[in-house]
This record gives C-alpha cells, sequence and structure tokens, in this order.
C-alpha cells in the first residue's frame, strides 16, 4: 500500500487565530466599506487575500536573520543574496527594492514612457498601474484559451505568439520591452512552458526587443515544466530555473512569494545600461545600490528562502495543498480555473453567482459573501482590479471575474483547507438566492482595488 502524500516539513511555532460572529462580520464589512482590504487582520480568521509577505519561514531563515550585516553600503548580506541570484538565473547584475512593485517602479522609471506599448500576458495590478501611470498601454497578449476556465490545458498562462508578433509590428519604435508573467497570476495562476519561453525569446530577438521576466513565482513555474512538460521530469528545479531566465534579459521579483520572506525585492539583468540607469533611480527612490530599502536580515533571509525553495519537495508540498483544496471544489461542482494553478485557487465568479449582473461586480460579491459565511478573506482578481480603461473610462468587463483564494506557503493545515472548501459550498448551496451585487461609491484612478468603497445593492 502506497504511503499518503505528507508535507516536507513539521510545525515549530504558531499563532492563535480566533472565529468571529456573523453579526459582527456584517459590521466590520459595513465600516470598511465592503472592501477586504480594509479589515482588521484580527477580525479574518482564515486570511487567503494573498500569498505575498505572509508564508512562514523557515528554521535556516529564521537563524539567518540574526547575522544580518546592516552596513549601510557594501553589507556582506547584499553579496549573500547577489550570489544566490547568479547561481539561479545567471543574471549578473543585481538591484535590491523593498519588494517587486518598488523593482517595477524603478526600473519602469528608465524604461517607460508616455505613448509606449508594454505587450505581455495579463499583466498583474502594479505591473499594469505602473504602465498605465505613465501614460503607455499595457497589452495583454495571453492566449485565449485561458479564458476558458473549464479547459484542462496544461499551460495557460503562455504568451500567444500571433498577438505578440502583431503588436510588435504595429507599435515597434514604441515598444521598449517585452513582460512575461511566470506564472500568469491575473489568468489564474497559470505556468508558462519553457517552449513558449523559447518563442517569446526568438520573436523578440527577430525585432530586437529586450524580454523582462515578472519572476514573483518563477519557481511555482518551474515545477510545473518539470512535472507537465515533456524532457524535463528528469531535470531539478534549480536546472528549469537557470533555462528559464536564458530566454530573459531582466527580471523584477516580489521575493515575498517563491522567496518566502515578508519584505524584500530586486532586479536582476545582463544589460549593464539597465542597471546603470536604474541604480541611480534606485538610490532615489529606495536606498543606496547593496541594501535598496531592505535590511541586511531581510537579504539574508531572501537568499536562503530562494535556495530552499527552488528544491522539488518545497514545491510539491506547496502545490499539492492547492490541488487538495482543488479536488474538493470537483467534488461539490464548484467551477474555477483549470487547472488549478500554483498558488492559489481562482473561483469563477459569474459561473457561481450568475444572477449577479457583471456591472454589480460577481467575484467582489463573492468575496463579500465568503467573509461572512466564515471570516475567510479572499482577493478579487477580475472587473474592479481591471481598472477603467485609459482613454474611454469605462469599467473593463473583458476578462475573468475571479475570486482569489491564494494559499500562505507553510502557513495552513489541510484542516483548514477543509473549513474553506466548506465555506464555498455553503455560499454554492444558497448562490441562486444571491440575486444582487455590489456598487462603487469611490474609486481611485489606479489601482482601485486596494481602496475602493463599495455599498452592498
Amino acid at each position: 500500500m502506497d504511503l499518503p502524500f505528507a508535507e516536507s516539513w513539521k510545525i515549530k511555532m504558531i499563532e492563535p487565530i480566533r472565529k468571529s460572529t456573523r453579526i459582527q462580520r456584517e459590521q466590520w464589512l459595513k465600516e470598511a466599506g465592503y472592501n477586504v482590504f480594509k479589515l482588521k487582520a484580527e477580525h479574518v480568521y482564515i486570511d487567503l487575500i494573498t500569498d505575498s509577505g505572509t508564508g512562514a519561514m523557515s528554521d535556516r531563515q529564521w537563524a539567518s536573520l540574526m547575522i544580518g550585516d546592516e552596513s549601510y553600503a557594501g553589507a556582506t548580506s547584499f553579496f549573500k543574496m547577489q550570489e544566490t541570484v547568479n547561481k539561479i538565473t545567471g543574471f549578473k547584475y543585481v538591484l535590491p527594492a523593498h519588494q517587486g512593485r518598488a523593482a517595477e517602479n524603478v526600473l519602469f522609471s528608465c524604461l517607460v514612457k508616455e505613448g509606449d506599448y508594454v505587450p505581455g500576458n495579463s499583466q498583474f495590478d502594479t505591473t499594469k498601474g505602473h504602465i498605465e501611470s505613465r501614460k503607455a498601454f499595457a497589452v495583454d497578449c495571453t492566449i485565449d484559451e485561458a479564458r476558458d476556465t473549464q479547459l484542462e490545458l496544461p499551460f495557460k498562462g503562455n504568451v500567444d505568439i500571433q498577438k505578440l508578433e502583431k503588436v510588435l509590428i504595429e507599435h515597434n519604435e514604441k515598444i521598449p520591452f517585452i513582460i512575461v508573467t511566470v506564472t500568469n497570476n491575473t489568468a489564474g495562476g497559470q505556468p508558462v512552458s519553457m517552449q513558449n519561453l523559447r518563442e517569446v525569446s526568438l520573436l523578440a530577438k527577430k525585432f530586437n526587443k529586450p524580454v523582462l521576466f515578472d519572476s514573483a513565482r518563477f519557481a511555482e513555474n518551474a515545477y510545473f515544466i518539470k512535472v507537465r512538460e515533456k524532457g524535463y521530469a528528469d531535470k531539478s528545479i534549480k536546472e528549469i530555473c537557470r533555462e528559464m531566465f536564458t530566454f530573459a534579459d531582466g527580471m523584477t521579483m516580489s521575493a515575498k512569494k517563491d522567496a518566502i520572506v515578508n519584505m524584500g525585492g530586486f532586479i536582476a539583468t545582463n544589460i549593464e545600461d539597465w542597471y546603470d540607469l536604474a541604480k541611480i533611480k534606485g538610490i532615489v527612490f529606495e536606498g543606496y545600490i547593496t541594501y535598496g530599502g531592505m535590511n541586511g536580515r531581510d537579504m539574508n533571509a531572501l537568499a536562503v528562502g530562494l535556495d530552499e525553495n527552488t528544491e522539488f519537495e518545497n514545491l510539491e508540498t506547496r502545490i499539492k495543498q492547492i490541488e487538495y483544496l482543488a479536488a474538493q471544489l470537483d467534488e461539490f461542482k464548484i467551477p474555477y480555473q483549470r487547472p488549478a494553478g500554483g498558488h492559489a485557487i481562482f473561483i469563477d465568479a459569474p459561473k457561481v453567482l450568475t444572477n449577479v449582473p457583471k456591472e454589480e461586480f460577481p467575484a467582489q460579491t463573492l468575496t463579500v459573501e465568503l467573509y461572512l459565511e466564515a471570516g475567510i478573506r479572499g482577493c478579487e482578481i477580475g472587473y474592479i482590479l481591471a481598472d477603467r480603461d485609459p482613454i474611454t473610462r469605462q469599467n473593463r468587463f473583458d476578462g475573468n471575474d475571479f475570486l482569489r483564494l491564494a494559499i500562505p506557503r507553510r502557513t495552513y493545515t489541510n484542516n483548514h483547507i477543509d473549513v474553506i472548501a466548506v465555506a464555498l459550498k455553503n455560499v454554492f448551496d444558497r448562490r441562486n438566492s444571491i440575486t444582487r451585487g455590489m456598487a462603487i461609491e469611490w474609486e481611485a484612478e489606479l489601482m482601485r482595488h486596494f481602496t475602493v468603497k463599495l455599498k452592498r445593492l
């Protein structure tokens, strides 16, 4: 008899969480303007709003904090981090930043100008925000199959090469770089195949354009290449990562995901001109080039986390927990983006709340209903996050509308996953009684989902 699957770690420290009543949750949500970002964390039972900076660090990471070098310039902690990034990615130049969006801000300040076009695969919220705030255009070239949530396809995060080539032909002089997000968060945490990365690189070389990876979850992407793509089953995760980055000219990374730290990020590249430009902006926005907004102790933990989380056992444990939740949703017939992605389950909200029109934001409505049901905080990745079209100022309803349940790394047990699944089932069972959604009372011009104020209809 085969042994059941078990985690590749054991628990050493705990943090208490507390339940609440529905009456309490109704009041807290009303006070928060029905925006779950504005809830107090102590009012959340199981927190799935993000997997960014919310994971549990390892004993080696905690130990590394104690020997962090906090020197302003030339800290040994920076060189440990730089060496680890060099080994895993092959990129020579490394510039720290306090998180991924800060790395984007530094690099995009150097490269993106008004009127530019930046093609890629479903740029995530901060990426799109950094592009559009500079009066440039983020062009989504994700394959069309990603929009069919019930279609089983191993690499739904892929770039559509024909779409990309069309943009390169039409806007060649206005394209500073191509960006590929690995894994593709907005499309449902879906991976990009090595073959697709190769094809993007070849097309980019044809048009003499650099390729940038948004690399927050590159290790999870490498895991899917290993288990799903022919020819990679016998390669290590680190070997796959190194090959992936041969198809890029640079990367930005939020290390709060696959490096499992609470805060940190970086830019890495082999383009010396990019580095020379970015290090000046980095000093202005973040800090000196060997700390860039990070503490020495955090750079130490980042280096250890990158090393540990580019090992198969760590990634397998993490992704098996996502699959465990997916299997329960299959049993309950709750529709989500299939196959299950690397860091989250993305519930197809319009398929659940069929009586709520798109103008009333089904995914945000489902987010609210799940919190009211059990104190579980998810995150809308859909019509509100998409923001308004920068030219027409109309809501963008052309993408998917997901409730994302992002699972923090090494944080919750499968008992918590059972609670999540049953809470979703309870909402799903009463879905036909939910006939009205949400309306916006106030919104910011960009990245409105963080601060939007809503009302129930």
